[in-house]
Formats: structure tokens, C-alpha cells, sequence
């Protein structure tokens, strides 16, 4: 039986986290354990919805599941997920402050272009320059 290749075990994987609202339970979970109940709230969407979504994280092994009396508490059983999370917020950060970097220079640049449009609109026809 053939092996699936890692990319694409990869590429499923992070099919997984491409929802944001199992990121935001994974963010969440980073706290510990929650229920159901718990959890609605802090993510934010309705309970049948949620429970879509952890579903499909439980199918991933990415969060697991524990009895407590009536309740079903979900926590992260591999914590190297949290470090993932880090990772891409790094990411993003740095992706930003190049984007807010190259957003200065380009507005730098538009004043003094309007400068100097400016300058030029004000010297009389036929005037040397």
C-alpha cells in the first residue's frame, strides 16, 4: 500500500487550522481545558457550530476530550500546537512591519512628489527654472 507523501500530510494539516474559529479554540485551550459551554462564548459562534469545529480538530488529533461528571472538557493534547500558533503570529507581525515600513516610504514618497508638483504649479510661464 503506497505512503501518503508529507507534503500532503502537511498540506491537510493545515487545511485543519484554516478556519478561524478553530484557531480561536485552539487560543483559548492554550489556557487549559473547557467545555463546551466555555468555549461558546470565548469563540463566539453558536454551539452547533462549535461543535462542528471541534469535531474536525478531535478527527485531527488536536484537541482531545475528557469526561467530568455531565460536562466533556477539550483541551490540547500536544503543546508544540501553541508553539505553532507563536510561530505564525510571528509571522504575521513581521509580515506587518515590513507592509507598515513599505506604507511609510511610499507616503514619504507622495509628499514629495506633491512638493514637488507644488513648487513647479507656482513658477510663472516662461520663466527660467
Amino acid at each position: 500500500m503506497p505512503t501518503t507523501p508529507i507534503y500532503q500530510v502537511k498540506a491537510e494539516f493545515f487545511k485543519t487550522l484554516g478556519h478561524p474559529a478553530r484557531i480561536r479554540v485552539l487560543e483559548v485551550l492554550r489556557e487549559g481545558e473547557r467545555s463546551v459551554s466555555d468555549l461558546v462564548p470565548a469563540v463566539g459562534i453558536e454551539a452547533s457550530h462549535l461543535s462542528q469545529q471541534l469535531a474536525v480538530l478531535r478527527r485531527a488529533n488536536l484537541v482531545q476530550t475528557r469526561k467530568a461528571g455531565t460536562s466533556v472538557l477539550y483541551s490540547v493534547g500536544n503543546p508544540q500546537v501553541f508553539e505553532l500558533l507563536d510561530v505564525a503570529r510571528r509571522i504575521l507581525t513581521s509580515s506587518l512591519i515590513d507592509t507598515r515600513a513599505l506604507l511609510s516610504e511610499l507616503e514619504t514618497s507622495e509628499r514629495e512628489d506633491a512638493r514637488t508638483t507644488s513648487k513647479r504649479s507656482r513658477i510663472p510661464k516662461g520663466s527660467p527654472r
